[in-house]
Formats: structure tokens, sequence, C-alpha cells
């Protein structure tokens, strides 16, 4: 399709939605019965899954029939059935495109600021709130489907935040947006701990396929992953017993002050990318998890490290949201075509 303007468009079909569209569905089986899904169609290849029930986090995603997240075993899980304690958020993570991680805690169980952190905060376990819908053609002359909604992570005596997170995709363009505005309702200042997990699965990872970075300094978070370093950026085919290696990136900036990673695969001639602005997400956090079933790369833009409250203030990476403050994230997921 080269001409996708309203004038073309609109005398040839019935409705857009015969193109382009965002459906409200119920989930209707096993543990995530009764939770809400939006399915986005944008008329270009793209379709995806948004849960509003888990923070609007981002589920099932294929690009021409193929799919580019990992899902886990655990299917579909309604937040009701949420656990914080140890590594019990284990259970109900279904995987997905995008897994919004915080606001208290990245990373592993922890104790700080009086509280118990489970793994990686209560984030994706939280429903939102005032979600809306919207396909209509914008200003620009694009056909444009938004998602919009509202995530409340907040405690009597302790922070106060509000999550309002914007979605969008465009007829023509192979892209999803996220924009993210963080706000601190409260009147002290709290962390704010923040990363987007992003996990691409089979058959976009496989052996062979790579991921690709401008020239920076890669850091392994421990010994077993300093194992590995010289292979960081390689794929290779499912191992078994494999355990999980995890890097640290700070990538360099655009003009435009985004910076992106990619993860290629010639033989399907296509390349998932990332772009973030690192004002707000100054990391990237690569998870790689080359293990059977558990066959799947982590590319997280974040504004922490993995490691909890207590070691980030270590480290001078503790970021503090004041009373009133407003932090706006930006992440573009894309899907390029080679070959």
């Amino acid at each position: 399709m080269k001409d996708l303007s309203a004038s073309y468009l609109t005398p040839r079909l019935g409705t857009m939605e015969q193109l382009a569209s965002i459906r409200r569905l119920v989930s209707d089986d096993g543990k995530g019965r009764g939770m809400r899904v939006l399915e986005i169609n944008n008329g270009s290849g793209l379709v995806f899954t948004v849960y509003p029930d888990r923070g609007l986090d981002i589920g099932a995603a294929t690009f021409c029939g193929v799919p580019l997240a990992w899902m886990s075993r655990n299917g579909e899980v309604a937040p009701a059935f949420y656990d914080r304690t140890g590594l019990e958020w284990l259970r109900t993570w279904p995987g997905g495109l995008l897994t919004g991680c915080g606001l208290s805690n990245v990373g592993g169980p922890n104790a700080s600021g009086g509280e118990e952190h489970g793994l990686h905060g209560r984030l994706s376990h939280l429903p939102a709130e005032a979600v809306n819908t919207d396909a209509s053609w914008a200003a620009d002359g694009r056909y444009t489907l938004s998602i919009s909604g509202r995530v409340r992570h907040s405690k009597v005596f302790f922070e106060n935040l509000v999550v309002t997170r914007r979605i969008t995709a465009t007829l023509g363009d192979n892209a999803i947006t996220v924009c993210d505005t963080l706000e601190n309702r409260g009147y002290g200042a709290v962390p704010l701990m923040l990363l987007y997990h992003l996990n691409l699965g089979w058959p976009l990872v496989d052996d062979g396929a790579r991921l690709e970075m401008p020239r920076h300094t890669v850091t392994p978070q421990n010994d077993h992953a300093a194992a590995g370093l010289a292979e960081w950026s390689a794929i290779t085919a499912p191992v078994p017993g494999f355990a999980e290696q995890v890097y640290y990136h700070t990538l360099p900036k655009n003009r435009q002050g985004l910076a992106t990673a990619r993860l290629v695969n010639e033989k399907l001639g296509l390349a998932f990318c990332v772009s973030y602005r690192v004002a707000e997400l100054p990391y990237l956090i690569q998870w790689k998890m080359m293990g059977q079933g558990e066959y799947v790369v982590g590319l997280e833009p974040a504004n922490c490290f993995p490691e909890g409250q207590a070691q980030n203030a270590k480290r001078g990476s503790l970021r503090m949201i004041a009373p009133g403050e407003q932090v706006e994230t930006y992440l573009r997921l894309s899907v390029e075509t080679r070959g």
C-alpha cells in the first residue's frame, strides 16, 4: 500500500476497522479469566495485545505473522494472583513484548525503606484506570490508533506515584510508541525505579541472530556474565542448563537524544529496534537467556540497575522524584525489514 490518505482509503472501505482496529476483549479461561485485553492491528503488519489490568503492559506481538515476543509458560495471569514475596513474581509473569518493572524496586527481592520488596516490584500487577482507546485521522493526516490510561502506585504513609501511559501505533508505520508520565503526588521525595522489560523470542531469537549497538563499553553483571563477555551479542541455539547472563550498556545518544539497539535476524530478513530517550533512561540492561523453554533476549531501557534500592544508592544511580515532579519517558519499538 502506498497511498494511505483518508481521501484514498475511505471510498474503498466500509469502515476503517476493515484495515486497522482496536478490539476490546476479555480473557475467559484459566488464571487470566476476567482480565481485560486490547488487541491492536495497525493495518501495516503489526498486531499486538495490551493488558489494562497489568499496568498497560504489552503481551503477544507479531509482524506480518512472525511472533516477536517471548511468552512464558504461565500464560495470561490476572493481577489477583500476584504474590510479592521472594521470586513469586515469576509465577504470574506472562512474558510478552513489554513488562513494566518498578516503581519501588527493580531487581531481586530485598528490604529497603522499611519494606520488603519482591522481584521487580509490583508495577506489572497494578490495574489501570481511565483506560481509553481511539482510532482516528490525526492532524498530520495519518490514521492513528492509541491507548491511554493511568496506573496508581501508592500506599498509605508511603509513596503516591501515578503513571499515565499512552501507547500509539500508526497505519503505514512498523512501530509502537510508549510514552509515560510519572508523577509524585505525595508530599515527600521517594525513590523512582523504572525498567522496561522487553522480551524477544523465537523465531526472531534464533541461532545466528545478533545484537547490534553503537560502539560503547559493556559491563557484565557478575563473574558468570563476564565469562561470556566476548559473545555478549551472539545468539545461539537453546543450551541445556543455561544460566542467565546480564550485561549493562550505556549507549551514546543521537541528536534527538535517543539511543537505539537492534536484534537482527538475517534469515528472517527482520530487525527489532528499541529506541529510548537517554535523559530519563540512561541504561540499557541486556538479559541473555539461551535456555530450553526460557529462550529469550531481554532489551531493557532503565533509569537504574536491577540491583534494588540500596545498591543503586551506593552506585549513585538511585533516582529520587520530588513532590509534584513529573518525569516523561519515551520508547519506540519498531521492526525493520532487510534483504
